[in-house]
């Protein structure tokens, strides 16, 4: 017989197969056991440690309240030996010492001390002055014990105190009756006559925190005074050590009715309480510890969270509004069981890889070895190969399987032929039945079928599973008792659809049988099936859940068309709410308001208290503005601070204006961020449709105007749209782009205005002036292309072409022989860029001008901004040898605390101070003030603006020598500076 070698390797091993499923079912069954019992553990040590935790808080609360009923005993006592002392009338005993310089009596020994003032001093207050020094020898060294104070007070401002010492801090203008330890003990506020616990306060004698048991003391039913016993709050609130179990992981806390902590010390600067002040309690600074409070506190609130980090139990104390509480770190309690998981763990897998292995050993010399033999002999049957295979013959099962299959083999030797065909054509048709129904039990898809009346048949289970029912409960049953209570009249349209087409497909909403409320969307399908002849036997109904893609398509709407902080809608949203009001206004229907909101200072706020403020701001204006427009207007936040509304059916512009107005109410309240009180105000903008636009782009664009038309006026109001603002906006735009034209073709002139000297009219020098020539040969003056330079930051490319021409014609000037300084103007972004000594020091170099020639002008207002900045500035072009001149002074900031600091050489009177001279006195007297000042600070002063000999005149007599103006020459070009009929310096 012919020996069969088919053993599998690898993964095809039935012993490997089964070794490494042995292996997986007992690590997992392993580590689940393993976990599980873990887990028990953890939730029995931690009940366990939080019934110890409340038996501790109930021991401890039990131990407070043990101890202040065994002090209130002991006051009680005491208070009852005062009132049959005082009650025998015995005589005064003793010598009564002589009042003071002050009119107040003391006595003072070694057990108390007393005080009354002298004009209390009676026969019944002389017996209770000499009475109780006597008492106190006997009472005061048994109370001492449990109090830090025992005292007698009575209404004729008489106290007796143990120990001695604290009347040393006693006012004598103190008024005892005032206090609180009296005030609480009077008839009229303790109608009982029961001893009473005070709250804990300040002592106003010895100023410290404590809490005092009061005793109202009454001879014969007359109240004379109250016995007070102090107890200190260090000491009522001194943890305990034998409150019950107790571990080194467990902590106290005492709290009172509004969740403070009681602290030893009274946790307040002693140095800002008054007298008689109220213990307010210290916050309790963890934020778990506090939950634990606030659910003790108040029990209708939620459980704390089962993840808390702390077992926390609390009990109230009886003679105090507080409550007891004992605390563990469940982490702490918890750390030895997680080092022990890891271990167990490693445990369980080594043993699962060990029983794998004996398993496999020993089913392979037993079993497999033998099996694999026999599965060859099968494969070869399987393969038409009948020749005999040499099969071991032994008398175990495999053995008797053996003997079998030799016999099975020799008879189907004779039938194989004959039957393989069959075999074969009905394995075909098995499998694929097979497959069919596998399919359809397994499909992804709800298939459900049903008879030609559409009447249930079958449900596969994933549709029994998604409709939440049993196949039989609805078998049998027409097809609309699957569909929602929505759905009722689909079913009408479904079997109309069949019945003309043969088939049906839509989207419908199926009703879950169990839970009626919970409700899915589904693809649904349905197509006829027929027999050979045409006949219709059934309809398949394929459903695909689509309930994902619905809420998708809900929420990607929502996130398409809403802005997700304010609720409100987006910019996209609002575009179409706009373009679907221009096409109402277009037919006629209404005409409608656009307004621009953006919140005023938005940006400061942000930067200071957060942006978490600042979305919260953002939220309150949405719910202001939604709260006062109308249902039919549309409401829109397009991004940052910036909302747009969009009124409809608006009349006039008086209505649109009522409107806005009612809108800017909604700022008027302050806006409450955390702790601050924020003070809000919008700047709006307004266009009307169709009569300023009917096009969206023009519409937003004029809203858009409007609003900064109405932040230039001031801020906090609203402006409608006109032409005049559009034309400003486009000649802006136009000057802009021919600006930067102007830059690339060097389309800029400089001119220059002579600076003189009126005492020898000789020129001293120019200030240089900037002038547009267009190619049209237009001059475009400074007023109105620098505004627009300055904003775009064009003026720096400017600049640095107005610094190195200057130089230039100074270059010049200087070859000539002539002996002049040149003024240079700087603007605020030009002087705030850190290159400008840079650029100074390569042009000074280029073109060999004397630094101390050239003058830089700039503005008060350039200086005030970050002061160590522009100090900085400034010494960095001192460096460099030029002159500094302060432009236009007198109009800004001036400041000679500032001034002082500034490293100038030269001060320029504005125009504005000498064009009134001689009419206007003021301005006189304060251009003879800076001529002054600048010549006590040691600085050049030229005056600006000069075109009258009554001018010059008046700064000659003042000691102004050097002026520029009309007066002696208007700004002039280089090649024109040679007609002047005066003397150039040299």
């Amino acid at each position: 017989m012919k020996d069969v070698n088919t053993k599998p390797t690898g993964m095809n091993s039935l012993g490997l197969k089964f070794s490494v499923v042995v292996f997986i079912a007992i690590t997992v069954a392993g580590l689940v056991f393993a976990y599980a019992v873990l887990w028990l553990q953890e939730q029995a040590l931690s009940e366990q440690q939080l019934t110890a935790v409340q038996r501790t808080a109930k021991n401890y609360a039990r131990q407070v309240d043990a101890k202040l009923d065994d002090k209130e005993k002991a006051a009680i006592l005491a208070s009852q030996v005062i009132s049959r002392y005082l009650t025998e009338q015995r005589r005064a005993t003793g010598n009564i010492p002589r009042p003071g310089s002050d009119n107040i009596v003391r006595q003072q020994d070694s057990f108390s001390a007393a005080t009354i003032p002298a004009a209390n001093l009676k026969a019944n207050t002389s017996l209770l002055f000499s009475h109780s020094q006597l008492l106190w020898q006997q009472l005061s060294p048994l109370m001492l014990q449990e109090f830090s104070a025992f005292y007698f007070v009575s209404e004729q401002q008489f106290i007796r105190v143990a120990p001695a010492d604290l009347l040393q801090q006693l006012n004598p203008q103190h008024d005892l009756t005032a206090d609180l330890y009296y005030r609480d003990a009077i008839p009229d506020n303790n109608p009982a006559k029961l001893p009473r616990w005070t709250p804990v306060y300040y002592h106003p004698i010895w100023q410290e925190w404590v809490i005092s048991i009061l005793v109202p003391v009454f001879v014969k039913e007359q109240f004379v005074g109250v016995s007070v016993a102090d107890l200190e709050l260090s000491e009522l609130t001194r943890n305990t050590n034998d409150i019950g179990y107790w571990s080194r992981h467990t902590q106290t806390l005492l709290f009172d009715a509004a969740g403070q902590a009681i602290a030893a010390e009274g946790g307040i600067n002693t140095s800002q309480v008054a007298g008689n002040m109220l213990y307010p309690g210290e916050p309790v600074a963890k934020p778990a510890l506090r939950e634990h409070i606030r659910k003790t506190l108040q029990p209708s609130l939620p459980d704390v969270s089962a993840d808390n980090k702390y077992l926390f139990a609390a009990a109230p104390l009886k003679h105090l509004n507080w409550q007891a509480a004992v605390y563990v770190d469940k982490a702490q309690v918890m750390a030895t069981l997680k080092q022990f998981r890891g271990r167990v763990v490693v445990i369980f897998i080594a043993v699962a890889i060990a029983l794998a292995a004996l398993l496999h050993l020993v089913s392979y010399q037993f079993v497999l070895k033998r099996l694999n033999r026999l599965s060859g002999a099968v494969v070869k049957l399987s393969r038409g190969d009948i020749q005999q295979v040499g099969l071991d013959n032994n008398k175990d099962e495999i053995g008797v399987l053996n003997r079998a299959f030799a016999g099975m083999s020799a008879e189907i030797a004779q039938l194989v032929t004959g039957l393989n065909a069959r075999i074969a054509e009905k394995e075909q048709a098995e499998r694929a039945a097979r497959k069919l129904s596998k399919a359809v039990s397994f499909s992804s898809s709800g298939i459900l079928l049903t008879d030609p009346h559409l009447n249930i048949e079958y449900l596969n289970p994933f549709l029994t599973d998604l409709l939440g029912c049993d196949e039989r409960s609805v078998v049998d049953q027409p097809l609309n008792i699957l569909l929602a209570d929505e759905m009722e009249q689909l079913s009408t349209e479904i079997t109309q659809t069949l019945s003309e087409r043969q088939h049906w497909r839509g989207d419908i909403l199926l009703q879950h049988q169990k839970l009626p409320a919970r409700q899915f969307w589904v693809s649904l399908a349905i197509a006829p099936i027929r027999d050979e002849i045409g006949t219709l036997l059934n309809y398949v109904c394929a459903m695909q859940d689509i309930s994902f893609i619905k809420q998708s398509q809900k929420q990607m709407e929502h996130l398409a068309y809403y802005d997700i902080l304010t609720g409100l809608a987006n910019r996209s949203y609002f575009r179409d709410q706009l373009r679907k009001a221009i096409a109402m206004a277009h037919r006629g229907y209404y005409n409608f308001a656009l307004l621009y909101f953006d919140l005023d200072e938005f940006k400061r706020i942000n930067d200071t208290l957060g942006h978490d403020a600042g979305d919260e701001l953002l939220k309150e204006v949405a719910r202001r503005l939604t709260s006062r427009l109308r249902e039919e207007d549309t409401i829109a936040r397009l991004g940052g601070d910036e909302f747009a509304v969009i009124l409809s059916g608006i009349k006039d512009r008086q209505q649109a204006s009522t409107i806005a107005t009612n809108l800017q109410q909604a700022f008027h309240e302050p806006v409450k961020l955390g702790h601050h009180d924020v003070a809000i105000s919008a700047s709006i903008g307004i266009t009307v449709a169709p009569e300023d636009a009917s096009e969206e782009e023009l519409l937003l664009k004029h809203a858009d105007l409007a609003m900064y038309e109405a932040k230039a006026r001031g801020k906090n109001t609203f402006h409608f749209f006109s032409q005049d603002l559009n034309d400003a906006a486009n000649e802006r735009l136009q000057i802009e782009n021919q600006l930067r034209e102007a830059i690339r073709e060097n389309q800029f002139l400089l001119y220059f205005q002579p600076k003189v000297d009126i005492r020898t009219e000789i020129i001293t020098g120019y200030e240089t002036l900037i002038r547009w020539l267009r190619p049209d040969n237009t001059l475009v003056p400074p007023v109105k292309f620098i505004p627009v330079a300055e904003s775009t930051g064009l003026i720096v490319q400017i600049g640095e072409w107005i610094i190195w021409e200057a130089c230039r014609f100074l270059a010049r000037q200087q070859s000539r022989g002539y002996d002049v300084t040149l003024s240079i103007n700087l603007s605020v972004r030009q002087f705030n860029d850190q290159d400008l000594p840079l650029i100074v020091e390569r042009v000074l170099k280029r073109t060999g001008v004397k630094p101390r020639a050239v003058i830089f002008e700039i503005t008060e207002s350039m200086l005030m901004g970050d002061t160590d900045a522009a100090i900085n500035q400034l010494n960095q072009l001192k460096r460099l040898g030029v002159s500094l001149s302060i432009d236009d002074f007198g109009t800004g900031y001036s400041s000679l605390s500032y001034l002082k600091r500034f490293p100038v050489d030269e001060l320029k009177i504005d125009r504005s101070f000498v064009k009134d001279i001689p009419q206007d006195r003021n301005d006189m007297d304060i251009v003879a003030a800076i001529i002054a000042m600048a010549q006590k600070m040691n600085l050049r002063v030229v005056a600006e603006g000069v075109e009258t000999a009554q001018q010059v005149e008046f700064l000659r007599n003042n000691g102004c020598f050097e002026v520029q103006g009309y007066f002696y020459s208007m700004p002039l070009a280089e090649q024109e500076l040679s007609q002047l009929n005066y003397t150039v310096n040299t």
